[in-house]
């Protein structure tokens, strides 16, 4: 690994290289905070992508291209004589003390859910409202579920047990089988969203992370059903024309490959 003054020059290389980019490259020159929104987005994605894989060159890959987006901003920020990169890092030095008093001070906590309630103390102490306020509005409805249940349960608004959360997700699955009976699509939606909400919530319980398992049933399920298609082209038939019954067993063979 580097050092950390080799760290410090490669971090100091970026830099140079943002700085002429911003002066020199046509496109750089034109790019906006809000031009380099959805790009930023679309990088996180493939980072997180990278990390489910597996994948630690592509991790690295993906982290560079995130760490210049990052150093693109300060820039920009920089031009506007709001803030540069030094700013957010001491921005960013300064929280992580301020919310570390068990390392920086003199707080004494046991385990990692002490640290996590002294967490959102801290946030509200610093002005926050509510400890909802640092749930993003714009995040996929899964992950946004995940993270409020995670604040919540950082105050102490939690289920004690996980037999008890998983009462609660049957007890949704019979309140969304009872509207789906009397076909009132209405009630039928809100109480299929209040089951979806109370098994990320006992996904917590069991220490499983509901975003990475969802994604990673898809990616086996793309991986199957391709492996259908390629072993169907080989025996010369289009899925449009073959029965349940034939893909199925193409289905079958699939899984010794994917799991």
């Amino acid at each position: 690994m580097n050092t950390r003054k080799q760290q410090l020059d490669a971090f100091n290389r970026l830099l140079d290289i943002m700085d002429d980019l911003r002066e020199k490259c046509p496109w750089d020159k034109k790019q906006t905070l809000e031009s380099l929104r959805h790009l930023t987005i679309e990088e996180t994605y493939e980072l997180a992508d990278a990390i489910l894989e597996n994948d630690l060159p592509e991790v690295k890959k993906e982290l560079g291209d995130l760490l210049l987006h990052i150093v693109f901003y300060a820039k920009i920020g920089s031009e506007k004589k709001a803030f540069d990169i030094a700013d957010v890092a001491n921005s960013i030095s300064d929280k992580l003390i301020h919310r570390h008093p068990h390392i920086y001070g003199d707080v004494k906590v046991e385990n990692e859910e002490d640290v996590k309630r002294n967490w959102e103390q801290l946030k509200l102490k610093e002005g926050k409202k509510s400890v909802l306020e640092g749930v993003p509005k714009s995040l996929p409805a899964l992950v946004k579920a995940s993270r409020i249940q995670e604040k919540v349960a950082g105050v102490g608004f939690d289920w004690e047990e996980p037999h008890q959360v998983w009462e609660k997700v049957q007890e949704e699955l019979n309140e969304l089988n009872e509207e789906i009976k009397k076909g009132d699509k209405e009630n039928t939606e809100k109480e299929f969203g209040d089951v979806l909400f109370s098994m990320i919530n006992y996904a917590r319980f069991i220490d499983v992370n509901p975003e990475n398992a969802l994604e990673k049933t898809n990616k086996k399920f793309i991986n199957r059903f391709q492996y259908l298609e390629e072993a169907a082209k080989k025996s010369g038939k289009e899925l449009s024309g073959m029965s349940l019954v034939e893909m199925d067993i193409f289905w079958e063979e699939s899984k010794k490959y994917f799991k």
